[in-house]
C-alpha cells in the first residue's frame, strides 16, 4: 500500500475505536512493553498522546517509566523548523496543548537527543519490515536521524502490521520494535 492510502485507512480505523477500546488496548501495550529487553537504560523519550487523534494512550507507559525511576523526556514541536525539542519531565513541568492539540511542555530542562537511549514513537501503521507511516510531516524521521546510532526505536500501534509500505525513502528511519496489544514485533537492525 502507498502511504497516502495507509494514512486514510488507519485514521478511519482509529476513529472507529471507542474510548474504552483505546484505554484497554493502551494498557495491553504498556503491559507488553515490560517484556522488552530495554529496561536497563536511563533516558527514555515518550510522546504525549493526542486524544483527539485517538492515539495510543501513553499514560500507562509513563507510569511504568516513572515507577522504574527512569529519566523521562517529552517532545515539543517547532513547526517553523520542523524539529522536535526535548524536555525532561519533572514534577514542575507544565503541560499545555498547542493549536494542533499536541500536549507539550511549556518550558523546562532541555535534553539533547544524543542522550536518549530509548524512543517510543507514534505512528498510524507499520509493516513487517519495521517501516512506519506517521502523519507525514517528518518530525520523527528528522529527530531520529540526529539520535545516537544505537538508540532503540519502539513503535506503538493498535493494529497489526501491513504487509508492505510502498515509497520507503532512505530518510525513513525504521523501528527496532513495535508493540501492539497482542504481540511485540522485533525487526533485525
Amino acid at each position: 500500500m502507498h502511504k497516502t492510502e495507509i494514512r486514510k485507512k488507519y485514521k478511519r480505523l482509529r476513529t472507529a475505536l471507542s474510548e474504552e477500546e483505546i484505554e484497554n488496548m493502551s494498557l495491553e501495550i504498556a503491559n507488553r512493553s515490560l517484556e522488552l529487553p530495554v529496561w536497563d537504560y536511563r533516558f527514555y523519550h515518550i510522546f504525549l498522546s493526542i486524544a483527539e487523534q485517538k492515539e495510543v494512550n501513553t499514560e500507562f507507559l509513563l507510569h511504568i517509566l516513572q515507577g522504574k525511576d527512569k529519566e523521562v523526556v517529552i517532545p515539543k514541536t517547532d513547526f517553523k523548523t520542523g524539529n522536535l525539542l526535548h524536555f525532561l519531565l519533572t514534577d514542575q513541568t507544565v503541560i499545555k496543548k498547542n493549536r494542533w492539540n499536541i500536549p507539550e511542555p511549556k518550558h523546562g530542562i532541555e535534553i539533547s537527543k544524543e542522550k536518549l537511549e530509548v524512543v517510543f514513537i507514534p505512528l498510524l501503521a507499520f509493516d513487517t519490515e519495521g517501516h512506519r507511516v506517521g502523519y507525514g510531516k517528518g518530525f520523527y524521521d528528522k529527530f531520529l536521524a540526529g539520535c545516537r546510532p544505537d538508540v532503540v526505536k519502539i513503535g506503538l500501534s493498535f493494529f497489526e502490521p501491513v504487509e508492505e509500505i510502498k515509497e520507503v525513502f532512505s530518510s525513513d528511519i525504521p523501528l527496532n520494535y513495535c508493540i501492539t496489544p497482542d504481540k511485540i514485533y522485533e525487526f533485525d537492525r
